[in-house]
């Protein structure tokens, strides 16, 4: 075994339980950790959790904060791929910090990083993306219902080829790893070899993923199409290989309601109630047209989100992308069932779908963020928060980059209930991180000499940063994409 010990500025956001798991570790009170605040102009030389940012959150009365380390340091374990420490460089390197002097009695050998004019954050993780649609992103002029007949099932119906799937699944991690992401919910197809090849994929450079074969059985084309029991055969034969195999998870995938019959949905239904740890994702609410049709789909259901509540599609694994247009009645369905929200302000945007209220919804229920790739036209959440500021900052609810930035990391991974995993530094939690170059371009690097504060930088951070300022992407303790010099 051999700790690897990244010098860095720290950031990442703890929960208040993280908070006095951490204040124990190191011997002190939580008052010890949080009388600096992040908003001081000069950076403390010290661990700083700054109380008073006010930070929504994704589970319901959990208290989050950002601790910001200004000259930290983060130790990984290369046998397990899981963080061992972190804290003060200062503090490590006395603890750590043995050089390569692996004859040491009791201390293990050391290999050092220095990035100390960076910032480490964990991985970006995104709830909701559909790896085939990258070879139709940027697809001109239609909204929600047209754009699928005229482009995304015209790309889809390649993905019946093994090798088409096998080069797409690579390109598309690969862009991840480019863009800084570490976990995603994805969209596959309808073939079981879309999601075969995705997993292997996956498998290969061992990232978190969950994927799910796409369950459509009308009003689609008839290729894409596949029967109902046939398709609810190959989600259970793709669980019983893939799930929980590795970093790798099942989610049961239905299109939407207006490509599954009742009868698909209520098979849906009973084979995700069967499960305990599978996910559950689909579309909700996402378009005026695509609610109207769903209505005449269903007419004797209350509304769009009624339709997936009887059918038993709805719980604390479900995430459904979208919900744009919901009324009380429907925002009380998703507190009480616990489903999560993905809002995708790139997509809505693009397919002018309408403005998502993230305020609003984070008070009755959790919300993550992702890109919606290829109505995102986007892999970067960099880029993808800074659309979201502006879809708020149009309902008078301007978005702070703390906000955004937890929601990326340690609040998308509350979403999906691996917070236990991933989404910051504590201690054993696996070590799937991003080194940023916060002067990644030179617009940026000028922008940032103007900051007064590190508060600031992140806001600038998160409305011009994008896969340029990604330096290294490192997933379970190994480096998986470095950026390449100019």
């Amino acid at each position: 075994m051999t700790l690897h010990i990244y010098q860095a500025q720290l950031l990442h956001y703890l929960t208040e339980e993280n908070l006095a798991t951490r204040a124990k570790h190191d011997h002190l009170d939580t008052d010890d950790l949080t009388n600096v605040s992040l908003t001081n102009a000069e950076r403390p030389s010290i661990t700083v959790v700054d109380k008073n940012v006010t930070l929504l959150p994704v589970v319901a009365g959990v208290k989050v904060y950002p601790e910001y380390i200004a000259d930290g340091a983060l130790v990984i374990d290369d046998a397990t791929g899981r963080v061992v420490d972190y804290g003060s460089c200062t503090s490590i390197m006395s603890r750590y910090g043995n050089g390569n002097a692996s004859n040491q009695a009791g201390k293990e050998p050391v290999q050092i990083y220095d990035h100390k004019h960076k910032l480490i954050m964990p991985g970006f993780i995104d709830t909701h993306v559909h790896y085939p649609q990258i070879d139709m992103i940027a697809a001109f002029g239609e909204q929600l219902l047209d754009w699928l007949n005229n482009y995304t099932f015209v790309t889809e119906a390649n993905f019946g080829d093994p090798k088409v799937a096998h080069d797409t699944s690579k390109f598309f991690l690969n862009q991840l790893l480019a863009n800084g992401t570490t976990s995603a919910l994805v969209f596959s197809t309808s073939h079981p070899q879309s999601v075969e090849a995705f997993f292997t994929e996956s498998t290969r450079i061992n990232t978190r993923m969950i994927t799910g074969n796409v369950l459509m059985d009308q009003n689609a084309p008839e290729h894409l199409c596949v029967p109902t029991e046939k398709g609810i055969r190959d989600t259970q034969n793709i669980v019983d290989k893939w799930h929980e195999r590795g970093r790798q998870h099942v989610a049961i995938t239905p299109r939407f309601a207006i490509t599954s019959t009742p009868k698909q949905l209520q098979m849906t239904g009973e084979l995700y109630r069967s499960y305990d740890s599978v996910y559950l994702q689909t579309h909700l609410a996402e378009n005026l047209d695509e609610i109207a049709f769903v209505r005449e789909l269903y007419p004797n259901h209350k509304g769009y989100l009624d339709v997936y509540h009887d059918m038993g599609l709805l719980g604390r694994r479900t995430t459904l992308a979208h919900g744009i247009y919901l009324e009380t009645p429907e925002y009380e369905v998703l507190r009480d069932t616990g489903t999560q929200i993905a809002h995708c302000p790139t997509s809505n945007l693009f397919l002018g779908s309408g403005l998502f209220d993230l305020s609003k919804t984070l008070s009755y229920t959790g919300v993550s963020i992702a890109t919606d790739v290829g109505a995102g036209t986007s892999l970067s959440m960099l880029t993808t928060l800074s659309e979201a500021y502006k879809v708020q900052q149009l309902q008078n609810n301007p978005l702070s980059a703390h906000q955004g930035l937890y929601q990326i990391t340690l609040g998308n991974a509350q979403s999906l209930l691996l917070d236990d995993k991933i989404g910051n530094f504590m201690p054993n939690k696996e070590a799937d991180f991003v080194v940023i170059d916060m002067g990644g371009t030179d617009l940026m690097e000028r922008r940032m000499t103007q900051t007064k504060s590190f508060d600031e930088q992140l806001f600038v951070l998160m409305m011009l940063g994008d896969d340029r300022v990604i330096e290294e992407t490192i997933i379970a303790g190994v480096s998986r994409y470095k950026k390449v010099a100019a």
